[in-house]
């Protein structure tokens, strides 16, 4: 059994005590304090009232008896009543703590006094003992302490207690956790040891000689996790003392990491282009600010670029297609500017770069031919394979503190100038798809659309829409239509020819009525019906007919309103007034469904959002499509999917094209995946087949 008592003392300042004991006796209410003698064999000589008080033992039931009845069992049969008075003897007196029995046999808390007697000669003749019940004052403090162990160890935030080596001596449960270590094994480590290999710093608290301030925050220590995972911690150490009088260390650990990585993120998304992930024109306002010191006067060059013709690209292929160029071109020049060369994109198809050193690039002459050269390049962007090239304009920083603006200008200018000579071209080199119409086109190409949809000559092909176990859930109707001197005209040409003759409305009518139609029966092995999904441009909630006009669709069909699932923009579902919110949510009671398109791209409010009857949300292609390289996609996309699993909605991924996208977007909880991965739009004959061979074999990695 652990004994109990408090360790003896005989400092001198307990000296002093002894000596004065009367003095500091006379100073307190002696009803506190039980006060007898003892003769030199440690028998009871004398016993006061206070004593009886305290002790409970009359003087004749105790006179006589020895001084270890007051002892717990443990301790008289140790002989440790009889040390302490050898104690005494030695020393001239003795100070003690410690658990103490009454004659009822309860324990007290006492502190005790034994001061030697002594006869002139020197003869030992006995002892005065003066004994005070602290009892409340212990349990005030162990309750204390106790308190302080649950607060130890409640604490969310890492504590630990270090050694003044900075040797681990004890962890609360929140620091263990944070490093993934069992307390016996995290004890006895130095905090070098639990330092990442990144962590520039050479320890976690301060030694010997530490210099004082220990107590300030150290941002961003990196820690290592017994798996060896850095995690960012906010370290604070203060001095302490242990209770055998010893320096040591106590620390906590504040983990930072998903602050830290947020704020890089956000750091990331102010100063990058998201289409491109070149700096943005803040970011290359920053880069210039660096680098324009005192010392680099007439070393610095800015240059700005114009890729040549690029809204023709748009035009013709779409701004998505557009998007997809202007990406290949930032890979082009990420891989291929010269040293110490900055690429960055400010909007559109401009371009700026900075040189920090431009006589190592032969000067600005040659650097300027040389970027001109990085931008001529054919990349294949859809069915066409695009021209790239561009005019080039550049300007020296002469001295450090020109402006920002200045430079541009003056680099512009250059740029202005290139264009005017007329170096640069940007053009198709072969495709399918023509760009928008001319106006004296557009009534020819608007008539025999026109003439399409009266005679139900406009196609739909349907691209599946897969859930993780490989069945088809829903697939979205897409519109075809091929004119014979034109060949097939891209789905956002048509949109263009139908929007500028006031034909998106009837285009809808015909896509929804046909694809209901279409649809129709699909099921698919398990005789699990498969939903269609059309998007409505022109046919919107807020026309009085819409609901109508849907739901006639339906019933012409013969079709189950459960298996449409109607899909608009972002921008056009939150921007509906009360009314129009209203014709969803009936039309949503009848089990037709709705689905936000190109979500992500429309800044919605999540007021707005909860306020809509939308089942689906279908994320925006532009960030799947980033999501292998850019961590601002990747966390974008995984916000959509946490959105929509708190909305309760379905979560589909547009633009899969390729296996790792499909796994990162499997990680994230995405639900259903659409995309070439799994099956390029088919007619509908040829979809009704493709039901047959499902579930997928999903693939892998």
């Amino acid at each position: 059994m652990v004994q109990e008592w408090a360790r003896p003392s005989n400092r001198p300042g307990d000296l002093e005590l002894g000596v004065t004991a009367a003095k500091v006796l006379a100073a307190e209410d002696m009803r506190d304090y039980a006060i007898f003698s003892l003769d030199a064999q440690g028998n009871v000589a004398s016993w006061n009232a206070s004593a009886e008080r305290a002790k409970g033992y009359r003087s004749d039931e105790i006179i006589g008896r020895n001084v270890s009845i007051f002892y717990p069992r443990e301790q008289a049969e140790s002989g440790y009543p009889q040390w302490e008075l050898d104690q005494a003897a030695e020393h001239g007196f003795f100070i003690d703590r410690g658990w103490r029995i009454r004659k009822d046999g309860s324990r007290f808390w006492a502190h005790v006094v034994i001061t030697a007697q002594r006869a002139l000669d020197g003869t030992l003749n006995g002892f005065i003992k003066v004994t005070r019940d602290e009892t409340v004052a212990q349990v005030r403090q162990q309750r204390s302490k106790r308190r302080f162990t649950d607060l130890f160890e409640l604490a969310s935030t890492g504590v630990g207690l270090f050694d003044d080596t900075g040797r681990i001596l004890d962890a609360n449960g929140a620091l263990c956790d944070l490093l993934g270590y069992r307390l016996s094994d995290l004890c006895g480590k130095l905090d070098r040891d639990v330092l990442h290999p990144s962590d520039p710093g050479d320890g976690l608290v301060g030694g010997p000689a530490a210099p004082g301030g220990a107590d300030q925050p150290i941002p961003h220590r990196v820690l290592a996790r017994s798996d060896g995972q850095a995690v960012l911690c906010q370290v604070h150490s203060r001095a302490s003392v242990l209770e055998d009088g010893t320096h040591a260390w106590l620390a906590t650990f504040h983990d930072v990491t998903e602050e830290v990585h947020r704020t890089e993120r956000l750091r990331y998304q102010a100063t990058h282009d998201e289409t491109t992930g070149l700096l943005n024109r803040r970011g290359f306002e920053e880069l210039l600010s660096s680098l324009l010191s005192p010392d680099a006067a007439g070393q610095v060059a800015v240059l700005f670029c114009d890729l040549d013709n690029f809204r023709r690209v748009n035009d013709a292929l779409g701004h998505e297609a557009g998007d997809e160029l202007l990406a290949s071109v930032a890979e082009r020049l990420t891989a291929e500017l010269p040293a110490k060369c900055t690429a960055a994109r400010f909007y559109g198809d401009q371009f700026a770069i900075a040189c920090s050193d431009v006589e190592a690039a032969g000067g600005l002459a040659a650097l300027s031919r040389d970027i001109a050269e990085s931008f001529r390049m054919v990349v294949p962007v859809r069915d066409s394979l695009v021209h790239v090239s561009a005019a080039v304009g550049g300007t020296v920083a002469e001295h450090a503190d020109v402006a920002f603006p200045e430079l541009l200008r003056a680099a512009e200018a250059a740029m202005v100038e290139d264009r005017m000579r007329g170096e640069g071209r940007m053009g198709l080199a072969r495709g399918l798809v023509v760009p928008a119409p001319s106006d004296a086109d557009q009534l020819t190409i608007e008539q025999s659309l026109r003439e399409a949809i009266a005679e139900d000559r406009v196609e739909l092909h349907y691209q599946p829409i897969v859930d993780n176990t490989g069945s088809v859930l829903m697939a979205e109707a897409l519109l075809r239509w091929c004119r014979p001197d034109l060949g097939r005209l891209a789905p956002d040409v048509v949109l263009r020819v139908a929007e500028r003759g006031g034909l998106l409305a009837a285009l809808d009518r015909y896509v929804l009525r046909r694809a209901l139609r279409e649809s129709v029966g699909w099921r698919g092995p398990d005789h699990r019906p498969i939903a269609v999904t059309v998007n409505l441009s022109g046919l919107q909630p807020d026309r009085p007919s819409f609901a109508a006009e849907v739901s006639a669709a339906i019933t012409e069909a013969g079709a189950d309103p459960r298996h449409l699932v109607l899909e608009m923009v972002e921008t056009v579902l939150t921007e509906l007034g009360p009314r129009a919110r209203q014709v969803l949510t009936e039309l949503a009671a009848t089990g037709v469904r709705f689905a936000m398109d190109d979500f992500g791209t429309g800044y919605s409010s999540l007021a707005r959002l909860r306020e809509l009857p939308t089942q689906i949300l279908k994320l925006d292609r532009g960030f799947v499509g980033g999501i292998c390289a850019n961590p601002t996609d990747l966390g974008i996309t995984r916000a959509v999917s946490e959105l929509a699993r708190t909305m309760g909605c379905l979560c589909i991924a547009e633009g899969v094209e390729n296996i790792t996208q499909h796994h990162l977007l499997r990680a994230i909880g995405v639900d259903a995946y659409q995309g070439y991965l799994f099956s390029p739009p088919l007619p509908a004959a040829e979809f009704r087949d493709f039901l047959s061979t499902t579930p997928l074999q999903l693939p892998r990695l």
